[in-house]
């Protein structure tokens, strides 16, 4: 174990600046030791500590980007027109296409239909093209430092120093979204390692670059979460004007068969009956009685583990299901 004075001349000074902006980066600075003394203590090699930490820094918009998330609300037709544009879908086509092959093979062998990996991949990254600019380090250490979320952060800051010493990526090129989501899939750090693939076994996890490591990892997460490869994610319905809404929701007791729904007189969209088969779902009415309102099957509920808005979910599911339809 280090002292406490060598690990203090280790952490890299930062910037002098005037008035608030320096007591705030004194104050880091302070808790970028605590950082450093806590990655000894979890056992990272004191040489890749003190080189990992020389190029952390504080990062205020990413404080500033946390604290201020929109709270406008907007509707899921708005969130859908934004998040399933057609030129979206037409990438989506394509894109399943180029690569049939391999994502047929990562299907069967993951139980996961590829039209949802491509969805997935589209939805978080625009098919890779959008994977962040920002430090994962420096996010996460800056984001841990706010304190209002500090174990979680600083749990995923944890998790970031495993992948750069599995030589996962070069630090230079670690980078991600704000909040700390990384590579094509935009997996959390916790979530990379519990998550993601050598699929290549080039013994790199590369879900920056490498389109097999991807979509792989992305097939895993479904599976080891549930994913069923014989079901879809769902339907969207329409109810009675009587409709108790109270039984609407994810929990688990409002789970029940598409026999009780119909009872409930829940209907297909364009009016039939439900299909009589024993599926278990949940009705969701994320805009309320008068918006759009959809039963759910378990394959949504694995959705809502990757991120738990119903929009996500139902934005993610609706590209899958305009990939599948080829427009």
């Amino acid at each position: 174990m280090l002292s406490w004075l060598y690990v203090s001349l280790c952490v890299i000074a930062l910037p002098t600046l005037a008035g608030d902006d320096n007591t705030e980066l004194a104050k880091f600075d302070h808790y970028k030791t605590q950082l450093y003394n806590e990655a000894l203590e979890a056992g990272f090699a004191p040489q890749f500590v003190e080189d990992v930490f020389a190029t952390v820094y504080y990062r205020a918009t990413v404080v500033k980007a946390d604290k201020n998330q929109p709270e406008k609300k907007i509707t899921l037709d708005t969130y859908l027109e934004t998040r399933v544009p057609d030129w979206k879908v037409e990438q989506g086509v394509t894109l399943l296409e180029a690569h049939r092959q391999l994502l047929t093979k990562i299907g069967r062998e993951y139980g996961v239909q590829p039209r949802f990996i491509v969805a997935l991949w589209g939805n978080e990254s625009n098919f890779g093209r959008l994977q962040g600019s920002y430090p994962v380090l420096s996010a996460l250490a800056s984001l841990a430092f706010e304190g209002r979320r500090e174990a979680l952060f600083k749990a995923q800051f944890m998790a970031a120093l495993t992948i750069l010493q599995e030589n996962h990526i070069a630090i230079e090129d670690f980078n991600g979204s704000w909040a700390g989501a990384m590579g094509q899939s935009q997996f959390m750090p916790t979530s990379f390692l519990q998550y993601a693939v050598d699929y290549d076994g080039d013994g790199r996890k590369d879900i920056w670059g490498t389109p097999a490591d991807v979509f792989a990892s992305i097939a895993n997460f479904l599976s080891s979460e549930g994913w069923q490869n014989d079901a879809t994610w769902g339907r969207q319905v329409t109810v009675p004007a009587d409709f108790d809404a109270q039984l609407s929701g994810l929990d688990k007791s409002k789970f029940k068969p598409l026999a009780f729904w119909q009872q409930q007189g829940v209907r297909r969209f364009n009016g039939n009956d439900l299909p009589d088969v024993e599926i278990n779902a949940s009705l969701i009415m994320p805009d309320g009685i008068n918006g759009r309102i959809y039963l759910v099957y378990q394959n949504f509920h694995t959705l809502m583990k990757w991120n738990r808005s119903s929009y996500f979910g139902i934005s993610v599911s609706y590209l899958s299901e305009r990939i599948k339809r080829g427009n």
